[in-house]
């Protein structure tokens, strides 16, 4: 069962394609500035989910440390760095 809740905020697309998410959204699902959404296509809708901590490449929450702005787990760390090697 989908629960879905309606704002009653519409928003325009402006002429890069992006669209602000009302305050009151971005509070309840801990959106801040900086952080990744996800954009997916469900059941011919747009969805957007909050990108938590996981590893770009495998996606484990596990020993997560930063590569640049990217968050990788230690295991896939070790795994790139035996095939550079």
């Amino acid at each position: 069962m989908t629960f879905e809740k309606r704002t009653g905020v519409a928003r325009k697309v402006d002429q890069l394609g992006r669209v602000v998410l009302p305050a009151e959204v971005r509070r309840e699902f801990g959106i801040h500035p900086g952080d990744l959404v996800e954009v997916s296509v469900e059941s011919g809708s747009i969805r957007l989910s909050k990108v938590e901590d996981r590893c770009v490449f495998c996606s484990s929450q596990a020993e997560l440390v930063e590569f640049g702005d990217k968050l990788v787990c230690r295991e896939c760390v070790v795994g790139l760095t035996a095939r550079a090697g």
